[in-house]
């Protein structure tokens, strides 16, 4: 059984009468990669902070390795944070930037050169060494700041949000990066997003935070297929809520339920399955996103669904009556948000 690296238990945080944190409990494992997902002032940098040692709890315990460190500082944890502007040093060269903890903590001069090249060489920045910072693309800015962290050797890594000031080819690339150095490393990371799609490319498991709390936590798939609320739901991909009235009609009795919009099918015809649910509605809108056409239909009671449609196939025009088909056993029962 793999042990636990970071564990928080009934931790509140309090800033005056707002409450940040609301008795938050979670374990992180050893050599896990863990998002924290969530919108903005969700708790989830608050969460990172406290691990961190930045904030202290209002209440509760934070352990590390099962050692209780809600009291210590932040030099005094096994931790290291790579913020989400880098904090790199301007006036410094990029080797002088990775070697910059080792130089605090009194590694002698040889020794800490040594580790900051060999660091710069896995994160594939090694001929950069005497380059400023000014000259590196975003990209490489990340990875300094990476490496610069990593060379301490810390038992847990802490990203907030690093990859957010990069455009989208760069960020796909360095998220591929990132995981791929997380299994070579075998390090913790604790990776703070508020992009659904960043946390399942990633994360082993994933924490989707909103108003100081957990809503769920567990694999990509599970959070995904299974999603335990209406937030969860429509916070990770997209979800139509089914009408009541159909959920009434196919005997699930007076329950809320939503559909994914791969998981239903659709003819202008309307000759459908009858195994499941059955409904009509117009098309108001299709959009071409380069892998899928995105289509809009409005049903009875004027409620949106959104189907999809691979591209390169044939797409229904704005105006088109579709028939749409979904089995009872793809819908998912929602919660009420905790």
């Amino acid at each position: 059984m793999v042990a636990d690296s970071i564990t928080l238990t009934d931790v509140t945080k309090r800033f005056g009468s707002f409450v940040a944190i609301d008795h938050l409990s979670l374990s992180v494992r050893q050599g896990e990669f863990f998002s924290m997902l969530g919108p903005s002032g969700s708790g989830k940098t608050t969460t990172l902070r406290l691990i961190a040692g930045f904030e202290k709890p209002t209440s509760g315990v934070i352990a590390l390795d099962g050692e209780d460190v809600t009291a210590k500082a932040p030099f005094d944890r096994d931790v290291n944070t790579v913020f989400q502007d880098y904090a790199l040093f301007p006036h410094m060269n990029v080797l002088d930037n990775v070697a910059y903890g080792l130089k605090v903590r009194g590694v002698a001069k040889e020794e800490r050169y040594d580790r900051a090249h060999a660091m710069l060489e896995l994160v594939q920045l090694d001929s950069k060494a005497d380059y400023r910072i000014r000259q590196l693309s975003g990209g490489q800015q990340q990875r300094v700041a990476l490496a610069r962290a990593l060379v301490l050797k810390p038992k847990v890594l802490l990203l907030d949000e690093p990859l957010s000031a990069l455009d989208m080819k760069l960020r796909q690339q360095m998220q591929v990066e990132l995981k791929h150095l997380q299994r070579e490393l075998g390090i913790t990371f604790v990776f703070v997003t508020h992009d659904q799609q960043e946390a399942m490319v990633m994360s082993d498991r994933i924490a989707v935070f909103n108003k100081g709390r957990i809503q769920q936590m567990g694999t990509p798939s599970e959070i995904y297929d299974h999603p335990a609320n209406d937030f969860v739901a429509g916070f990770v991909g997209t979800t139509n809520l089914v009408p009541q009235q159909l959920s009434y009609d196919a005997g699930l009795g007076d329950g809320r339920y939503a559909i994914r919009p791969e998981r239903i099918t659709f003819s202008v015809s309307s000759e459908q399955s009858a195994d499941g649910i059955l409904t009509k509605g117009t098309v108001s809108d299709c959009t071409y996103l380069g892998t899928e056409y995105r289509i809009i239909v409005t049903l009875p009671g004027n409620v949106a669904f959104t189907v999809v449609r691979p591209a390169g196939e044939s797409v229904p025009d704005p105006g088109d009556t579709l028939a749409l088909a979904w089995n009872k056993s793809d819908m998912i029962a929602l919660d009420g948000d905790k």
